[in-house]
């Protein structure tokens, strides 16, 4: 999760504003309608991202599961004000993907799965608000990777009615595991952070 900080303009803006933002070479979020650049990746946050959708894309593509999207992917989860987040990693089940295909403009369905993988500079309370921000707009399961603390934290929420939510910490010698949102993976952490922690 490379650092998020916001514009100076106090302008609200829509997800239509953003092709006309000054930096259209940097993806943007929009926080309740107050656009944030994205900054670029370190090298060691680049790798590890890209280690995750490898692992990832092996389970859900083998399986026809549904589509992964990179960090670059806008996911377009409010409106008035708008709220568009890009997380490091996501998830849409077959089932949930437009009828028509992919279309060339922001999806305004929340990802079965966001993976945010923490940058040094990551202030711990941005990143529960964020989470959180997931959470409420939809987002079934939340994946936090602290590399730096060799941990995950895995935030869940239930799709009945009550929407409780629920958090749980795994260390190197726990289990990743899928659970309903990618049936059927399984992957133990420590050879995951192994090939992410160098």
């Amino acid at each position: 999760m490379p650092g998020r900080d916001a514009i100076g303009s106090t302008s609200i803006l829509s997800a239509d504003d953003l092709p006309a933002v000054l930096d259209p070479d940097l993806p943007h979020e929009l926080w309740h309608g107050v656009l944030r650049v994205v900054m670029p990746a370190s090298s060691a946050h680049g790798a590890a991202v890209s280690r995750l959708t490898v692992t990832l894309g092996q389970h859900v593509y083998a399986r026809d599961l549904g589509e992964l999207f990179s960090e670059s992917t806008g996911f377009l989860l409010e409106r008035d004000p708008d709220t568009l987040l890009c997380p490091d990693v996501a998830f849409v089940a077959k089932g949930r993907l437009p009828a028509g295909g992919l279309r060339w403009r922001f999806s305004e369905i929340a990802p079965d799965l966001a993976v945010e993988v923490l940058s040094p500079g990551d202030r711990p309370a941005a990143v529960r608000a964020k989470v959180a921000e997931y959470l409420r707009l939809g987002v079934r399961c939340v994946w936090v990777f602290d590399l730096a603390e060799r941990r995950v934290q895995v935030h869940t929420r239930d799709v009945g009615p009550h929407r409780r939510i629920a958090t749980a910490e795994l260390g190197e010698g726990d289990v990743l595991v899928g659970g309903d949102v990618l049936p059927g993976f399984r992957q133990p952490l420590v050879e995951l952070l192994r090939a992410l922690c160098r």
